[in-house]
């Protein structure tokens, strides 16, 4: 292998994280090379760990657009499974409340610029649609 193999190599397992000592078993180059290599190429090894960071980053964050879709997604579930129920299991009350609620929204609706479809009566939180059937 050549040196500039070993060199690339060495790059690759220091920007993971792997110690000097385990490096120059599995390269079998005697530690004081590698420390010297590791000044020598510093920035390469940190560029390579910033990489490295980046690719897990994208492997398990996912983006603000993508959380926005999901979130979207269960609250359209959630709109088909109430489109689905009727309110005959929720006290009456609760129903009374409800009403007050919605109607307060519309109101809002009303005397506000921005558009239903932003902002409205279908986005009760989940905490008062548990009262509600409790």
């Amino acid at each position: 292998m050549t040196n500039i193999n070993i060199q690339t190599q060495f790059i690759e397992l220091r920007a993971t994280g792997i110690s000097f000592a385990k490096i120059s078993e599995q390269l079998k180059v005697s530690k004081p090379t590698l420390i010297m290599w590791g000044k020598e190429f510093e920035l390469d090894i940190q560029n390579m760990r910033t990489i490295e960071q980046e690719a897990l980053r994208e492997k398990y964050l996912i983006t603000k657009e993508k959380r926005i879709e999901m979130l979207g997604e269960s609250l359209d579930k959630v709109k088909r499974e109430l489109a689905k129920r009727d309110f005959s299991e929720i006290p009456t009350e609760k129903l009374f409340a409800l009403n007050i609620k919605l109607l307060q929204e519309i109101k809002a609706e009303e005397t506000l610029a921005v558009p239903f479809s932003e902002r409205g009566a279908h986005e009760i939180n989940l905490s008062e649609l548990k009262q509600w059937s409790a």
